[in-house]
């Protein structure tokens, strides 16, 4: 990377959402490392997490802040409305019904503390009409896939694998306008809030990301099924994986002497209803030879689970040196445990629960990386699934190529170049604030 020559300020938005959060703070943390200054703007509980990147950190007061991680201060209840409904329900409590609140607070944080960049999280529609309304250049961090539609890239959400035939293509594109109309549910919400900031009506929620400089997506373009041409403001920058802040550091509790291979299952730290199938993989895996450690992160109580003899159940643990040790993994399928399982060359048993889990779990099972089954997938599903993962070379060796790649890119990220460039292009004098 060239030296530094002058430091530029950034302004990083993001939300409490699980897997949103550790790639704005790796974000946080390089732009930190790199000398410059940067501020994180998220719910109150994300705090000492982003204060340890080195970055200063303003909670929401207007918008949603959640002050803990528990399952009752969970603002998404997306498990409780199966399919588009479920997408409803998070437009009306994050991305665009609170969208007037979170564009005040970020206008007062720039006026208080004006920055060269605003880097926001691409659902977060309220932080970029307020941009937009005081002329505040930003660009879009996008935590995972894409879930506005893409030229040449399947769809969000069923899971589809690459267009083949003209049907094929047909089929995405009708998915791909349902998919505009689906985030027009929060198109009144958002148009409320940018008439209070002056701003002109849009025709399509997803319209508002057009003001953007640029989107990045915090994925591997080798991950996604990426078409060889990508519209000019958007790219990728790979995976952004730090460990979270609150991960307990990993000591096996198994005994040193034990051989059996180790599977670790990790599903999501925001509550998807999802007991029900840990316990299955427990039962599935009671009668494998495997020593089985189950993360919680905070969304399961251990008590909600019975745990058979090979199997551990943790709070929390860090991920990287798990897996360092583990022979598989088994997730719900949230893009940062899909990623961090590639990157260390693991084969997945993907069991997804909606959100971007079907499409991260279709990239994994077209590179014959690993496997996939449905949310309610029984105990002798699960068993077979495992035994099959630990038996097959070829999940391995898919596991390699894929993760490779991945890994690449992780490790070469240009995602603090971009972002620099994007100030650089601009006049070096911090941006003037029009009224609001």
């Amino acid at each position: 990377m060239a030296p530094l020559l002058q430091p530029q300020s950034f302004l990083i938005a993001t939300w409490e959402g699980g897997g949103s959060v550790p790639p704005a703070l790796t974000v946080a943390r390089k732009l930190v490392e790199r000398g410059h200054a940067v501020r994180v703007m998220s719910d109150a509980c994300n705090g000492p997490e982003a204060l340890a990147t080195g970055a200063a950190f303003t909670p929401w007061t207007r918008a949603p802040s959640r002050a803990d991680r528990t399952r009752a201060s969970e603002l998404l209840q997306d498990w409780r409305h199966p399919g588009p409904d479920g997408l409803r329900q998070t437009l009306d409590a994050l991305w665009t019904g609170p969208a007037l609140r979170y564009a005040e607070d970020v206008i007062e944080a720039l006026r208080r503390d004006p920055v060269d960049l605003v880097v926001t999280s691409e659902m977060l529609f309220g932080v970029a009409a307020g941009c937009e309304a005081v002329g505040q250049r930003f660009a879009c961090l996008a935590a995972n896939l894409s879930l506005v539609p893409i030229p040449g890239v399947p769809p969000f959400g069923p899971g589809l694998a690459p267009a083949k035939t003209e049907e094929d293509r047909a089929l995405h594109g009708e998915i791909a306008q349902f998919t505009v109309n689906l985030f027009d549910h929060g198109l009144p919400a958002l148009n409320a809030a940018r008439a209070g900031l002056g701003l002109a009506p849009l025709p399509h929620t997803l319209d508002q990301l057009e003001a953007a400089e640029r989107t990045l997506l915090a994925t591997a373009r080798a991950f996604d099924f990426a078409p060889d041409q990508l519209p000019e403001r958007i790219r990728y920058v790979g995976p952004q994986l730090d460990n979270p802040g609150w991960a307990e550091p990993w000591t096996s509790p198994f005994p040193a002497d034990d051989r059996r291979p180790l599977v670790l299952a990790g599903f999501s730290t925001t509550f998807q209803n999802h007991a029900a199938v840990l316990q299955r993989i427990i039962d599935a895996a009671a009668a494998l030879p495997v020593r089985l450690v189950v993360t919680l992160g905070g969304s399961i109580a251990p008590d909600e689970l019975r745990p058979a003899d090979n199997t551990r159940l943790l709070a929390s643990a860090s991920h990287d040196a798990v897996m360092r040790e583990a022979a598989l993994v088994v997730t719900h399928g949230g893009h940062g445990t899909v990623m961090r399982a590639l990157i260390h060359r693991r084969p997945l048993l993907v069991i997804p629960h909606g959100r971007d889990q079907n499409d991260n779990a279709i990239r994994v099972t077209e590179r014959a990386a690993g496997l996939s089954l449905l949310p309610d997938a029984g105990e002798a599903e699960i068993r077979g699934a495992l035994q099959r993962l630990l038996a097959e070379p070829a999940f391995v060796a898919g596991a390699e190529r894929l993760g490779a790649a991945v890994a690449h890119e992780a490790a070469n990220s240009p995602v603090v170049e971009e972002l620099e460039a994007l100030v650089g292009a601009a006049t070096s004098e911090a941006p003037q604030l029009c009224p609001a």
